[in-house]
């Protein structure tokens, strides 16, 4: 069972909150993450890709770093730890993505994946003039497809004679090729979005929901799992879970009504308008999930609350599920939250027993 940190390149991670831990990306805040999530045996960290935050009191995700070059600087500073950045792919040519992946693959020796993100907050590209009009809601899994296989063709070739609705190529090259397989991929939750993910990802984030239910999100698991199958392809589950944990269950609880009692209503107005834009919307579409729970400061991911072994219980629980090949980790306190992972559950983790072993 692979764990991975997705780390917070935007300020203050998942919590929509005044009364969270409050804090501002920095890659020295996530360099501190990394190195120590490589030091407690983490498979992965990725980074997303953010251009315009939700507001509020909080402002939340008003401030952010750009995802390519905090990798770069990530892979000189680690050793083994898989890395991913993220590529809104309305905003850099695909041909450039892959130059640019190429690179970290030689900064990291041969350790870097590309997140494709297809752009479901329409507000990130109109401020820049890149929105391509609403038409873009339906198709851009159309044209991720497009991208994906210019990645592809340039990585594995060096060139790129590719020509469809989206883009042309003409001989372009690329060289020095990555040294490594460059993995792709992907957060489809909607039946379009796994589809895209069967065919061209390797792996496949899967958004989790509620409180202390580590298996809710079994039905997506299944979805995903026909699609790959339907595909002829292997494509591994990622379930995203954030943990809140403490000694005891009871104090655990005892944070998580604080940062509720701080909600930032602004933000997640914001957020609901923004979800909303989109008129194919499916209900399992990962725009629908992040605002399927009005009231949740948390981003409307899956959270486990409670003391150490509680929370190393229900990860054994959410790896049990048949096509989980991997849990991606956000944390309320992400420094903190690291090194009671690292110290306290993941040796209590069933799991983990053998990628430990294999570390040590």
């Amino acid at each position: 069972m692979d764990i991975g940190v997705f780390i917070p390149i935007g300020n203050n991670g998942w919590l929509i909150s005044t009364t969270s831990p409050q804090y501002m990306p920095t890659f020295a805040l996530n360099k501190q993450i990394v190195q120590r999530a490589e030091h407690y045996g983490f498979d992965f960290a990725l980074s997303m890709i953010k251009l315009r935050g939700f507001g509020g009191k909080s402002e939340f995700w008003d401030h952010n770093l750009e995802s390519f070059a905090l990798m770069a600087g990530l892979a000189a500073v680690t050793e083994r730890i898989q890395l991913y950045a993220s590529v809104a792919v309305l905003t850099i040519p695909p041909a450039i993505v892959a130059r640019m992946a190429s690179t970290i693959d030689s900064i990291s020796g041969g350790r870097f994946g590309v997140n494709i993100v297809s752009g479901w907050q329409k507000a990130e590209y109109d401020q820049m003039g890149l929105w391509p009009g609403d038409e873009h809601f339906a198709n851009r899994y159309d044209y991720s497809t497009e991208y994906v296989t210019i990645l592809r063709e340039l990585w594995e070739t060096g060139v790129s004679n590719f020509k469809g609705r989206y883009f042309q190529m003409d001989d372009c090259r690329l060289s020095p090729r990555p040294q490594k397989e460059i993995k792709v991929v992907c957060a489809g939750q909607s039946p379009r979005g796994m589809e895209f993910c069967a065919t061209w990802g390797n792996y496949n984030f899967v958004a989790s929901r509620g409180i202390n239910t580590p298996t809710a999100h079994a039905s997506l698991n299944e979805m995903a799992a026909a699609a790959a199958a339907k595909a002829g392809r292997d494509v591994g589950n990622y379930v995203l879970m954030m943990v809140i944990a403490d000694e005891t269950d009871e104090a655990a609880i005892v944070k998580w009504k604080l940062y509720n009692e701080g909600t930032d209503y602004d933000a997640l107005k914001w957020l609901t308008g923004q979800t909303h834009a989109d008129p194919n919307v499916a209900q399992s579409g990962t725009a629908a999930l992040m605002s399927a729970n009005g009231g949740a400061v948390n981003f409307n991911l899956g959270t486990l609350i409670g003391s150490y072994a509680s929370v190393a219980r229900m990860l054994d629980e959410c790896a049990s599920l048949p096509a989980t090949k991997g849990i991606m980790l956000v944390f309320d306190d992400f420094l903190a939250g690291m090194e009671q992972f690292g110290q306290r559950i993941q040796p209590l983790m069933h799991c983990r027993r053998a990628n430990l072993a294999a570390v040590a």
